[in-house]
């Protein structure tokens, strides 16, 4: 049995999805199962097993583990998230689970200019010293993150940035979930760790040109230094404190250290990632 953690989020739903459309079942774990069956469709809920369990509560993660042989390790980027990753894992080991897939981040050092990243690379040791089989998976930002910035950037016709003209990989969150798959039903893959990303990767104002095109309207890049970043973040797209500067930070490793595409989804699943371009399109209502 393969158990999905954070189920509810992005990674785990699209995971969900892609592991029903192959016919493999799996047990979804959620602190609310009626409301995330109510959110799946039918196709993925005859394939899916939903289960009570709280990520801070060990003795209910130890319950929904039982008889489980693999884990999918996805809580959502925030300040809890160490703490409820430390837990499942603890949860795992006394449940004998044999393999975690663990999504994770580039950069998951212990000197990462990314606070985030810092807390993947302690989840990462604390699964490395368990003795379980783990799997990395470490993809870039998600292009669905854009759609938190669609308000302001239809009020305004402006992409901020912190990134001058240094590109950035995005990759599409329903990609993570199906690399997530290949390595959760293909036992040879396991063990690994894979970068993720989309084919190619943008700059922001080649981000801001690409969706002019796609809104027959001008939109412009406005370039900020980091701080004056933070503070539009908080002000006017009004995201917490710790998720601007996650923004920030994220955008000034790209400056520090070149982003390119990178093949491994490809290899992994056989077939080419989904592309920005089609992302935006199937999105540009949010931008209008």
């Amino acid at each position: 049995m393969i158990v999905i953690m954070g189920a509810t989020g992005a990674t785990g739903g699209a995971t969900l999805r892609s592991l029903a459309a192959l016919g493999t079942p799996s047990r979804a774990l959620s602190r609310d199962p009626a409301r995330l069956a109510a959110a799946l469709d039918d196709g993925t809920l005859a394939r899916t097993e939903t289960v009570p369990a709280d990520a801070a509560d060990p003795a209910s993660l130890r319950a929904a583990f039982r008889g489980a042989h693999q884990l999918l390790l996805t809580m959502a980027n925030g300040p809890q998230q160490v703490r409820y990753e430390l837990n499942a894992i603890d949860a795992a080991v006394a449940c004998g689970v044999e393999h975690v897939v663990k999504i994770s981040a580039p950069a998951a050092e212990p000197d990462s200019p990314v606070a985030v990243s810092r807390g993947h690379h302690l989840v990462e040791e604390r699964l490395r010293a368990s003795g379980i089989r783990t799997t990395v998976l470490r993809p870039y930002a998600f292009m669905q993150k854009l759609l938190l910035q669609a308000p302001g950037i239809a009020a305004s016709g402006l992409i901020p940035s912190a990134t001058g003209g240094a590109r950035c990989n995005y990759v599409d969150v329903r990609d993570v979930g199906d690399a997530a798959t290949e390595v959760l039903t293909r036992p040879e893959l396991a063990g690994g760790a894979y970068p993720l990303t989309g084919g190619q990767a943008y700059s922001h104002p080649e981000l801001a040109a690409l969706l002019g095109e796609l809104l027959g309207r001008p939109v412009h890049h406005l370039a900020l230094s980091p701080s004056a970043l933070h503070a539009h973040l908080v002000a006017r797209a009004g995201m917490p404190d710790w998720l601007a500067s996650h923004v920030v930070e994220i955008q000034q490793l790209a400056v520090a250290r070149p982003e390119a595409p990178d093949g491994t989804f490809t290899r992994l699943t056989g077939r080419s990632p989904r592309t920005l371009e089609a992302f935006l399109g199937e999105h540009v209502h949010h931008f209008r």
